[in-house]
This record gives structure tokens, sequence and C-alpha cells, in this order.
């Protein structure tokens, strides 16, 4: 079956007479009658009961002519839908990021985006980097915000700026007055950690492995803004 023949049997049912069909679809009436005898070969059943030069349709036509408009709606809103996510100012942009950038640096970019196109809407996701990097894959998110990860070959990767790492200490500890820490100086400390397989949380593991220190874990949280609070109560 050719995608054709449903837009062939479409325009007939609707206007039950062969010549006319023919000339409102550009074709011979000979090949609009071959298309017809295909499809319901296909199908298995008449779809029009003919009589002469009179067509009308029978109740399999009826029942499948309600299947055919419906699949050719879809098909137009379809594509229409992709030729609207297709044009440059507008259209729909799927953006996952971290937790992290979500206090200004989403807000702002997003503010200065929609200044020049206003047209274009987005669906935000807000996530670890893991979670994030899979719906990326599945073609569920266009684009996202993370931190830096192994390369993979089927994702474009592109830097867009390096972020320093600060060691937050509760205000009256003994180092909080120090400009500069040695890791071994903290080695024995009691740490408030992100949760594992968060991107912060890798980096931080990796540098502990590369001095030898395993860090002593009180707790692991999934907000930058939980640990801070955790850690300004004096717990790590």
């Amino acid at each position: 079956m050719e995608w054709e023949q449903l837009e062939y049997f479409q325009t007939l049912a609707r206007i039950q007479h062969v010549t006319k069909a023919a000339e409102t679809l550009s074709i011979t009436q000979p090949a609009l009658s071959r298309s017809i005898v295909r499809l319901e070969n296909y199908l298995g059943v008449p779809l029009f009961d003919r009589q002469g030069r009179s067509i009308t349709l029978n109740k399999y036509g009826e029942r499948f002519l309600k299947r055919v408009d419906s699949i050719i709606k879809e098909f137009t809103e379809g594509k229409e839908e992709i030729q609207s996510l297709l044009q440059p100012d507008q259209g729909e942009v799927s953006l996952g990021f971290l937790h992290t950038l979500g206090t200004t640096i989403v807000p702002n970019l997003i503010g200065a985006f929609k200044d020049q196109y206003p047209n274009v809407h987005f669906q935000l996701n807000q996530s670890h980097s893991n979670q994030l990097l899979d719906k990326l894959k599945s073609g569920e998110l266009d684009l996202c915000l993370l931190a830096s990860f192994p390369v993979e070959s089927n994702i474009m990767w592109k830097p867009l700026w390096k972020e320093e790492l600060f060691l937050f200490l509760p205000k009256h500890h003994v180092l909080a007055t120090r400009k500069e820490i040695t890791l071994n100086e903290i080695a024995h400390e009691p740490f408030v950690l992100m949760k594992e397989g968060f991107a912060l949380r890798v980096t931080i593991d990796h540098i502990f492995e590369q001095v030898n220190i395993t860090p002593n874990i009180v707790f692991e949280g999934e907000e930058a803004a939980t640990i801070a609070g955790f850690v300004a109560a004096g717990l790590g």
C-alpha cells in the first residue's frame, strides 16, 4: 500500500465521482480507478458500491474513511510541527542544565535569547549530568549545559567557560580565614558532598584519588543549597 492511495481514496470518498476526483487530483481517471482497486485488493474488501458511472461509499468505505482522515490529519500536523521547529526564529528548544546553573546563568541566557527571538519557546529540564546525558542521547533534549564529562563520539561537545572550585567551611572553623588550604590539611575533616553520579562529585572524587585520600563523607545531597546549609550548621 502506498501513501498516495490513501490520499486518492479520501478525495474520491468526499467527491464520490471518479471523473471529478481525478480532475481534483490532477491524474487520469484510469490511474485513479487502478489505485482504488489496488487499495481494495490490499484490504480485501470493496470500499465503494458501483452502479454504472455512479459510485458511493459502502459500510467498509465509511469505516475506513474515518481512519484515513485521522491518519492524514496526524501526518499533516506532524509535518507542520517539524517545519515550525526548523524555522530559526520560532519553534521549541529542549534545554537541560545542572541544578547549580538555575539561579542566574540559565535564566539570564534564556532571557537574552528571547529578547532576539521572542517566538522561540523552551522546554527546560533541570537534573544531574548522567540523567541529562541519557535524555540527550535519547533525543528528549536538544542540548544541555553540563560539567565536563568523558567525550562520547555521538555527542558534540563545546567548552563554554571554566569555574574554580572552592572549599566551603563553617564560619568559625579554624581554617576559615585561610586563603589557601592543602588537601592533606582537610584529609580527616567530615565532608558534605553531592551524591555519586553528579558531575561535581565525580570531579571531587577524582581530586582526592590523585592524592590517595579517602574523604570522611557524613552526608550526600542532591542540591548545592542543601549542602551549603549543612556546612553552615557546622555539620561538615
